[in-house]
């Protein structure tokens, strides 16, 4: 009987929140998003395999930076770039992980790294939300942002750790609208699902 009455109230809250997204325009934002993240992976792709072909094997250019520079500095861009709005695609780090004595284990260190730079993002956004003038100015600069996860919330924060978009505009935009921190972890956390498919299909590829 208990379960007969769990799943009617499991149903309709579904279609609630199916309805609530429909209404509010995050299926046509999230294809539109998927659209726009389109062209920069493709010429990104383009790029490495025009450097594949014409200028260096891949997997040459990967084993000598494996070879010349040390891990630690390595990791340290990386984490800078997902603390900065993630400017350089983790594909590349991705795929020099897979050059490593310990692929996985580096990709977890990788994984971390990026969770670790959402958080940084997130509380940029909480400072930046206390301090008048410049929130203010990133107001307008980020209405739209801001405003999509005033109505979306968790969602855009898991759509941004697992899908090819701005992980690190989600998380500022996060800390901006002071969204519960404990929350923000949790959503945050799929950040690793993300990095372990990229792997696995980017460590078969290589």
């Amino acid at each position: 009987m208990s379960n007969k009455n769990k799943n009617p109230n499991r149903k309709s809250h579904l279609r609630l929140l199916h309805q609530y997204y429909t209404y509010t325009g995050f299926y046509s934002f999230l294809g539109r998003s998927l659209i726009k993240a389109a062209p920069p992976i493709l010429i990104f792709v383009a790029i490495l395999l025009g450097i594949h072909f014409f200028v260096i094997d891949v997997n040459t250019m990967l084993l000598y930076i494996t070879e010349n520079f040390h891990p630690v500095a390595v990791f340290a861009i990386f984490f800078a770039s997902e603390s900065i709005l993630g400017l350089i695609p983790p594909e590349i780090f991705i795929a020099w992980c897979g050059k490593a004595a310990s692929p996985w284990g580096f990709l977890t260190i990788l994984a971390t790294l990026s969770y670790l730079g959402g958080i940084i993002s997130y509380f940029v956004g909480r400072g930046i939300a206390s301090i008048p003038s410049v929130f203010v100015f990133l107001e307008v600069k980020m209405a739209k942002h801001i405003k999509n996860m005033r109505k979306w919330g968790g969602i855009l924060i898991l759509v941004g750790a697992l899908l090819p978009l701005p992980f690190a505009i989600a998380s500022i935009s996060a800390g901006i609208i002071k969204f519960p921190f404990g929350s923000y972890l949790l959503y945050g956390a799929l950040r690793f699902v993300r990095f372990a498919i990229y792997g696995a299909l980017i460590f078969g590829a290589l």
